[in-house]
């Protein structure tokens, strides 16, 4: 019988840094879906989303990333995974001296079938996508935080990735922004069947665009499967946590 091959899958992972990071952890996620990475800071929801990117290779374990073992991939086979997924960092990581339009255009050049011909009808695409070309001539010191994650949301996807990692989106950002950002985050999802990972504290978040979730506690797994089960979950850091987001919801 043929092993079934996830899209991405962690397999028994560890990693070390001064204290254990990440202790035997393990999910999969299929081509199309959410996956949601939650739980308190320092728990190796970032150090999850290096270790996908292979910029983290783990101590013990398998990673497997575009139905791949890239666990002991060179940097050249690596690069060929970063044209296949990408991240939005939590600050954006927009250049500053370019234009919205100008850091879309940056994007798109790395593409092999990008046609400089209708490079500015394809820059004004993507930003029309994601509601933002009255800002194409915008430079990022001008754009609030949520609205530079949505620019930089729109360069991740100007390279036609398979799938896209976003590591806390709507933190810092004002309940109308993270509105703005889910709603984007859903549309990539049901238009273009994105496949993504999502690293975030926001509980309503998860439950608005992710299939699955993973929370760690103490680098841990504790709980693996659909969103909709969660609640149902007995652990009691879990409930602990899931009980402070109501409190806070009041």
């Amino acid at each position: 019988m043929t092993e079934k091959l996830h899209y991405i899958e962690f397999r028994h992972v560890y990693k070390t840094f001064d204290h254990p990071v990440l202790v035997d952890v393990s999910f999969e996620l299929d081509a199309g879906e959410t996956l949601a990475v939650i739980g308190r800071s320092g728990v190796g929801k970032s150090v999850s989303l290096g270790h996908i990117m292979g910029f983290l290779k783990p101590d013990q374990g398998r990673v497997f990333v575009s139905y791949q073992d890239i666990t002991d991939f060179l940097e050249p086979q690596l690069r060929e995974i970063r044209k296949k997924v990408t991240m939005v960092f939590q600050s954006g990581a927009l250049f500053d001296s370019l234009t919205v339009a100008e850091n879309i255009l940056f994007s798109l050049e790395l593409r092999d079938d990008y046609d400089e011909k209708n490079k500015e009808d394809v820059v004004d695409g993507l930003l029309s996508m994601v509601d933002l070309l009255h800002f194409r001539d915008a430079y990022p010191a001008d754009l609030s935080t949520g609205y530079k994650r949505a620019v930089a949301i729109a360069r991740a996807i100007a390279s036609q990735p398979e799938c896209i990692l976003y590591d806390e989106p709507t933190t810092m950002v004002d309940p109308i922004m993270s509105g703005i950002l889910t709603n984007l985050m859903l549309k990539l999802k049901n238009q273009l069947k994105l496949t993504a990972v999502v690293v975030t504290h926001d509980l309503e978040l998860m439950r608005n665009v992710a299939d699955r979730v993973v929370f760690l506690y103490e680098g841990r797994a504790i709980y693996f499967g659909a969103v909709k089960d969660l609640e149902k979950a007995e652990h009691p850091h879990i409930k602990e946590f899931l009980a402070m987001d109501r409190v806070e919801l009041v």
